[in-house]
């Protein structure tokens, strides 16, 4: 399950039961942290945690502060300076060297555009949407909190008073959407200065496993504990099936008609792991029409993937640069995986990469911030 998952379930179930609640959201980072800007965490009235801002060093006192800002029923920013290792609050010599911005938010459940249920808006499994959140780092300021909402088609959702302030978010969150980078922006009136913090936030990653095996039930478990959508799909039901598959759509058909059931966008991997050649082959060559799909992955050794590639051409069909950049056969990153488990681990670390954009290799080959620093600075707009 998402993290924004656990948080909607768990405010649904404070609601239900009379709960007053919070939310807690990390809007910008300088330096290191455990968890980037967008993490959160929602605490009920007795104190009860779902999800998380950090790797559990500032939980303790954000606790604290979250029951303060509950009670007064206002937003509130706090700074926690994890650099300062004389600081007795979080604790000395963490080693993360970072300030962490941390913007809290009362719920209030009558209200059907406060932060959890624009959250929920942009928790959607087919859109990309940008989320953003006010604020101001002089917290003497109104902390206006998480007040716009914009998706891909430029649809905005608002509750900001400040119109020049909204149009401003609009113009940069609809081309941080084109990006899928977040961004955090100062934007300067004649009236003071606010800051934002534009979470851009796409849909889940969702796997297609085209096959039913006992490798595709490791894989789609594991699958299952990142957050990931998973359908398999297998024309055999005595393998397809909701017992062997729980919490996953299930689809059994032939080759030629098992995608037609089956959502494929650019957050999409698919997996041909039937151990049947022809099956594979199959699903294939309807794959290769998915200009969106970023990867296919093909389970089995390099003379199967290069028999496909030759009998399609025999067929007269012809892989161009494109088809061949999606298409990672053998499957999987080299861990020295041996075992289900192992290769499904393998599987999933490549697929992450892919659609992540990001390059593999050891972090302590990275010379400085593993994180990319730049992409945290305030942008300044004259409003």
């Amino acid at each position: 399950m998402r993290e924004s998952d656990a948080i909607l379930e768990s405010y649904d179930e404070s609601v239900k039961n009379g709960l007053r609640t919070i939310l807690a959201t990390v809007v910008h980072v300088k330096g290191s942290s455990y968890r980037a800007a967008g993490a959160r965490m929602l605490v009920d009235e007795y104190g009860y945690m779902t999800g998380a801002i950090s790797g559990g060093c500032l939980e303790g006192d954000a606790l604290r502060k979250a029951l303060l800002a509950l009670e007064q029923n206002r937003n509130k920013l706090v700074t926690y300076d994890t650099s300062d290792e004389d600081d007795a609050v979080i604790g000395a010599q963490l080693g993360c060297n970072g300030i962490i911005q941390v913007l809290f938010e009362p719920v209030d459940p009558a209200n059907d555009l406060n932060p959890v249920e624009l959250l929920r808006r942009a928790n959607n499994k087919n859109k990309t949407y940008a989320l953003a959140s006010i604020f101001n780092l002089n917290k003497r300021e109104h902390q206006q909190g998480t007040s716009l909402l914009i998706d891909e088609t430029g649809s905005i959702t608002s509750e900001t008073n400040d119109e020049s302030l909204s149009e401003a978010i609009y113009d940069v969150a609809v081309s941080t959407i084109k990006k899928r980078v977040n961004h955090f922006g100062e934007y300067v009136s004649k009236s003071g200065t606010q800051h934002a913090f534009i979470d851009v936030i796409p849909p889940p990653h969702s796997l297609v496993l085209v096959g039913a095996g006992n490798d595709s039930q490791v894989l789609s478990e594991m699958a299952r504990h990142l957050g990931w959508s998973v359908t398999v799909a297998d024309g055999r039901p005595s393998h397809a099936n909701e017992k062997r598959f729980s919490n996953c759509q299930v689809v059994v058909a032939n080759p030629e008609s098992i995608l037609d059931d089956i959502e494929i966008n650019e957050s999409t991997a698919v997996v041909l792991m039937t151990h049947n050649y022809n099956y594979d082959l199959a699903v294939l060559k309807l794959l290769l029409d998915f200009n969106e799909l970023t990867y296919i992955g093909i389970l089995g050794p390099n003379k199967k993937h290069r028999r496909m590639f030759r009998d399609l051409r025999n067929e007269g069909i012809i892989l161009n640069e494109k088809h061949h950049a999606k298409i990672y056969a053998p499957v999987g990153l080299q861990v020295g995986a041996e075992t289900p488990a192992e290769i499904g681990l393998s599987i999933l670390s490549e697929i992450q990469a892919v659609l992540t954009g990001s390059d593999v290799k050891h972090l302590r080959e990275i010379d400085g911030s593993i994180h990319q620093k730049d992409q945290y600075q305030f942008e300044k707009v004259q409003l």
